[in-house]
């Protein structure tokens, strides 16, 4: 058997191409793999929100795509729309899942989930956008949201998209205090709220995709629209 000083250059160049390559392919596939571990997490924090997060992830590409996001940046809005509650977990329950109005301490507190979610993300190496997405996932388009107070451009595009079917789902899902409203009536509540708390090109964008779209995303993460709306 040769040893590595004695195979000629060009093969030992491929083979060194070949195991980055392999290097490459199982780093990702273990990431994918805690991507799918965190989401299945969600799930056993709070029933529903990891179905919740993976509607949002089949909207968000789906908008993403129609407002020209290169295909390289698209994975990370994809595991930011996934994972942007991923720091509710550091949440007590208590909170969580209050029913009545959350005290001024309590809301301070469940505003603090998105800095939690980007700590996470932003340790999983190459998720550096979707841990910046998920911290700024509830920015105020007018400024007025947290928690860094950006306002417009300032905010970046994945956030202002996961901001916006982040609020849609919210709003069409049934939840143990009340029930969702109809598709018209969210939707009539994102116009309402463009240029305040939403961007309004999102909006737009989301609100023409949904009109086609909002069966085959239900679909499409095996849920039944009917359970949620």
């Amino acid at each position: 058997m040769l040893s590595l000083n004695e195979i000629p250059a060009d093969l030992s160049g491929s083979a060194s191409w070949l195991r980055v390559k392999e290097l490459e392919q199982q780093q990702r596939s273990l990431l994918t793999s805690v991507i799918c571990g965190f989401n299945q997490l969600l799930d056993l924090r709070d029933l529903g929100t990891g179905v919740h997060s993976t509607r949002l992830a089949e909207w968000a590409v789906r908008v993403g795509r129609k407002l020209g996001i290169p295909q390289g940046d698209l994975y990370q809005l994809e595991v930011a729309a996934l994972l942007h509650d991923i720091g509710k977990i550091g949440i007590p329950d208590a909170i969580l899942k209050k029913e009545g109005k959350l005290t001024d301490a309590e809301r301070e507190l469940m505003n603090k989930h998105p800095e939690y979610s980007w700590s996470i993300l932003r340790l999983l190496p190459g998720l550096e956008k979707a841990s910046l997405a998920a911290l700024h996932h509830h920015e105020g388009f007018n400024g007025a949201g947290y928690p860094a107070g950006l306002k417009g451009d300032e905010i970046p595009l994945a956030s202002r998209i996961v901001s916006v079917i982040d609020a849609y789902d919210a709003m069409i899902s049934n939840r143990c205090y009340r029930r969702g409203l109809s598709h018209e009536d969210a939707v009539k509540r994102l116009i309402e709220n463009g240029r305040t708390q939403f961007d309004p090109l999102v909006v737009e964008t989301f609100v023409d995709i949904a009109k086609k779209e909002v069966a085959d995303v239900f679909a499409a993460t095996g849920v039944d629209r009917g359970s949620v709306i």
